[in-house]
């Protein structure tokens, strides 16, 4: 089965069926969605009232943190930036960096 996220629609739409007091089941049938997403997708609000543009927001948000870190820090970047200026090719750099011979953190 395929799995996709909740679209601004579709969050919109909860937003309104959820404020006119329409059960879980009922929102989640009108939507074509498991009673279980607009569970979660509602149970992310529960300190403040469900909105629709706020979840979109977050989601948004949280999505944009995903995925794997980088390990480059702004001074390694500098001197990478540096030595290919210097007309140093990228496996020298690799090479020297990995030698123990560039010091990164000084």
């Amino acid at each position: 089965m395929s799995y996709h996220h909740l679209t601004p629609f579709e969050r919109g739409r909860l937003d309104t069926l959820h404020k006119q007091g329409h059960s879980i089941r009922t929102i989640a049938k009108e939507l074509s969605r498991s009673p279980s997403t607009i569970s979660r997708e509602l149970r992310r609000f529960k300190d403040h009232v469900y909105e629709a543009e706020a979840a979109h927001q977050q989601y948004l948000q949280c999505r944009n943190q995903v995925g794997r870190k980088g390990k480059a820090t702004h001074e390694l970047i500098r001197l990478i930036e540096e030595k290919l200026e210097a007309t140093w090719s990228p496996e020298q750099i690799v090479g020297r960096l990995l030698s123990g011979k560039l010091c990164v953190k000084t």
